[in-house]
């Protein structure tokens, strides 16, 4: 996981994010600056936070992989993509 990451500092204008995505399809995606999307992609509704730091991004990463989608929900998350 934390080689997907470090991809974040690779500038790639078309593939500008990585995202990690439970069998239940809920999706964390990480952006570079921090930004963090959380959705369901068959539901849709993103919600976001900013300014999230990639160890953050790890601990959720692996909430979501236990399937801890309680604790993932219990976040300060904002409606929207955040952008």
């Amino acid at each position: 996981m934390k080689e997907l990451l470090a991809q974040l500092d690779i500038e790639d204008e078309e593939h500008n994010s990585v995202s990690l995505t439970h069998e239940s399809e809920w999706c964390l995606g990480a952006y570079p600056g921090g930004l963090v999307v959380w959705e369901n992609l068959e539901q849709g509704e993103p919600r976001h936070m900013k300014s999230v730091s990639r160890e953050y991004v790890l601990k959720l990463w692996l909430q979501l992989g236990q399937g801890n989608l309680a604790a993932i929900e219990q976040e300060p998350w904002r409606p929207g993509y955040g952008n």
